[in-house]
């Protein structure tokens, strides 16, 4: 049938879609015929009766692989339009550029051939309605994939075979380049960066941990070389935990070739859609692994030593020592052993003087709670060990420490041999800027200003890294000399005070214990206030320590009795921040020396089963603070304070620096009135009537000899004095 006679008005009265794709970036790049040629379809569609206005051209999955694995958000919108019945043709340059899996492809043969929509191609235009177009439809798809299967085949074989000989170039670690020859792999030429990876790997030999090695170059203050690919340039920058770690993980630096150690997998996320993640192959599944294939850093054997160390020091496996040495006190931190159901035991510390300790994780229900199988104070246990470890060391006399001095100085020749290397990296960048300067042509200013500045920066590195560099020369420490060596080994075997040496680090000593014990298994006795310690040491030999744990326990550390019977009489009448600033303003403090505070007084008195303060109802009669009583009498809480000052008011302290209380009856309140009779005088008339002082009033109205109230409004507001009869002096003015 002719191509022409299958399209209707029908078809021409929707829109025509033209579709592109090309697999990948590099083929939009350097591949542009077949887009030019996927371009030119509009012009098909053009000459097939549609008009402008009515093409579409979808290019938005250009660069977009089409076998399923890559979201196509230009198919999506192509699918979608079909669907709803929008489209008339869809044109491609072939079926593999629409899609190259039969689940894309077969979807969309299904809704045109639902929504009456032509499909075209370089061959011809199809009806997927019609049997015949559908079944040709339908082969081509199957052959797109399978192409795309074959391609896919042939290219990764080649790639395997090459791999397999050890001759594929792939990208290197940090330290290596290529060689001349196929497969050659080099030591970069570069010295510095070579002996900063050298460093890297003696410095775990010595401290058995990644985090250490790192800790190490951060205190050194030495830089790390990075490079983001082969053509990259060298980068010196601060060492990170993250190229530390995958240094001593590589296998490359072993000497190994190694090929398909990850595998790509599509996953389906929650929501449906597609998701690449890399997986890690162990060993036994990589595609190719070529021992000895280079010269490396390391050898095989070493390699494998690293790797059982970095996984036992994250984690550990039953009756073996693991976790990577902390700076806890605690000496048998990572390699203990609970003698009674085998978990390895958990360290922690108490008291003041952080005391180590020992517990089994392990929980056994005894009445209803849950307790450990064992735990037990470690000062006791380390010391035994301790004891045992000394004696096993006896005989090497003081040879260990000079060969300890001896790799100290060891250790800092490589950090300033690192910073000599840096010295002559920032020379080298200077005279590099230096030429570069003088090669440009003067009078073209714009550039020599930018090369004049990078001179000058390249030589104030320099001048840095010579100041750094005479600074750490400066530091460094006296080197033994023969004589200090003989003098040493003369001393004889004094090894428990370089044990118990303030120099030496609890870290120190856990890794002087772990390189001849492998396990320590601890078994208490309570009953019996006994312990018994299982040494296990390196080659299987065992070792049986009897101890008795100590019966005395420390003493109780108790608060005050008088601040406990102070602490009873003020919780009936106040709450507890109350009370906290009354023993504070005495000078109390807690049993620790604390100053006191809300929940330490509630801490002791509910220790002490002191009952708390519970506020009632005031009635007559009924004591009142300050401010209560203030607000009861309608005045000021300042009027109350200088009332009772004057002895006007009575009240009364529980302790010095505890709130006054006043008994609020109702005489108190006759006493504070809004208005007086004539008989009451102000102070100052009373105190002419009287002829004696204000102070004298005050005592005559405390003792109860004249009546006095305190008038609350009016102009004439304060207190007043009633005078019974006038008693005038021989001094007094007649009128």
């Amino acid at each position: 049938m002719n191509e022409r006679a299958k399209i209707t008005p029908s078809h021409l009265s929707r829109r025509a879609i033209v579709y592109l794709r090309q697999s990948s970036a590099a083929q939009v790049e350097h591949n542009r015929e077949s887009t030019d040629r996927q371009y030119a379809l509009a012009g098909k569609a053009r000459d097939l009766g549609w008009p402008d206005e009515r093409i579409v051209v979808i290019d938005e999955d250009l660069g977009l692989s089409g076998s399923g694995s890559a979201a196509r958000s230009g198919f999506a919108r192509l699918t979608s339009e079909v669907a709803l019945a929008h489209v008339g043709l869809v044109l491609g340059l072939e079926v593999s550029r629409l899609a190259r899996n039969n689940a894309e492809w077969y979807r969309l043969i299904d809704l045109a051939g639902f929504t009456d929509t032509l499909i075209g191609d370089a061959d011809g235009v199809y009806h997927p309605a019609v049997f015949n177009d559908r079944l040709l439809l339908g082969l081509k798809g199957t052959m797109s994939e399978a192409e795309l299967h074959v391609l896919r085949a042939r290219l990764n074989g080649g790639i395997r075979n090459k791999a397999a000989r050890g001759e594929l170039r792939r990208g290197l670690p940090v330290g290596f380049v290529w060689g001349e020859t196929d497969g050659e792999v080099r030591l970069h030429p570069d010295e510095a960066v070579v002996a900063a990876i050298r460093c890297v790997f003696a410095r775990f030999a010595e401290m058995g941990s990644a985090r250490r090695v790192w800790l190490w170059f951060r205190s050194e203050g030495l830089k790390f070389p990075l490079q983001m690919h082969a053509r990259a340039e060298i980068r010196w920058v601060e060492a990170s935990y993250t190229a530390i770690h995958h240094v001593l993980r590589n296998p490359v630096y072993a000497g190994a070739y190694v090929y398909g150690r990850t595998r790509q997998e599509t996953i389906l996320d929650p929501s449906g859609a597609r998701k690449k993640r890399i997986r890690r192959l162990p060993r036994s599944e990589w595609q190719v692994f070529i021992r000895e294939h280079h010269t490396g850093f390391i050898d095989w054997r070493t390699y494998e030593a690293n790797q059982q160390r970095l996984a036992e020091n994250t984690r550990p496996e039953p009756h073996k020592s693991c976790g990577a040495v902390r700076e806890g006190g605690a000496l048998l931190q990572g390699f203990a052993s609970c003698g009674h159901c085998g978990r390895r035991l958990h360290t922690h510390y108490r008291g003041r003087k952080s005391a180590p300790g020992y517990h089994c994780a392990g929980k056994a229900l005894v009445e209803g709670r849950g307790v450990y199988c064992l735990s037990v104070g470690g000062v006791q246990i380390d010391d035994a060990v301790t004891k045992a470890f000394i004696a096993a060391l006896e005989p090497a006399r003081l040879t260990a420490a000079v060969a300890a001095a001896e790799r100290l100085e060891a250790d800092r020749e490589t950090a300033l041999r690192q910073w000599r290397l840096a010295v002559e990296r920032a020379g080298y960048q200077a005279q590099r800027a230096e030429r570069r300067y003088r090669a440009v042509d003067p009078d073209n200013r714009l550039v020599a200003r930018g090369l004049e500045r990078e001179w000058e920066e390249a030589l104030k590195a320099l001048e840095a890294a010579k100041a750094d560099l005479a600074r750490r020369e400066s530091e460094r420490p006296h080197v033994i000399s023969q004589q200090e060596r003989e003098r040493l080994l003369s001393l004889g075997p004094d090894l428990v005070s370089l044990w118990n040496a303030n120099t030496t680090a609890p870290r120190d000593r856990k890794e002087l214990l772990r390189t001849l014990i492998d396990e320590v298994i601890v078994k208490v006795d309570r009953d019996a206030f006994a312990a018994h310690l299982t040494l296990r040491w390196k080659g299987g030999a065992l070792t049986e320590i009897d101890f008795a744990l100590p019966r005395s326990r420390p003493a109780t550390i108790r608060t005050d009795e008088d601040t406990v019977a102070l602490l009873r009489r003020l919780a009936v009448h106040y709450p507890d921040p109350v009370i906290a600033g009354i023993l504070n303003r005495q000078g109390r403090t807690t049993a620790y020396g604390h100053r006191f505070d809300r929940n330490r007084v509630g801490n002791l008195r509910r220790h002490w089963k002191i009952p708390g303060f519970q506020e009632k109802t005031q009635a007559d009669g009924e004591l009142m603070t300050i401010r209560q009583a203030a607000d009861a009498l309608s005045v000021a809480p300042s009027t109350i304070h200088r009332l009772l000052n004057d002895g006007m008011i009575a009240g009364e302290q529980l302790t010095p620096g505890a709130p006054w209380r006043i008994r609020l009856t109702d005489e108190l309140k006759a006493r504070f009135n809004s208005e007086t009779s004539d008989d009451f005088l102000p102070m100052r008339e009373a105190m002419q009537a009287l002829n004696v002082s204000r102070q004298t009033v005050l005592q005559r109205v405390k003792r109860g000899e004249l009546e006095a109230v305190h008038v609350m409004r009016g102009k004439q507001k304060g207190l007043r004095i009633k005078v019974l009869a006038p008693q005038l002096s021989l001094f007094a003015h007649t009128a």
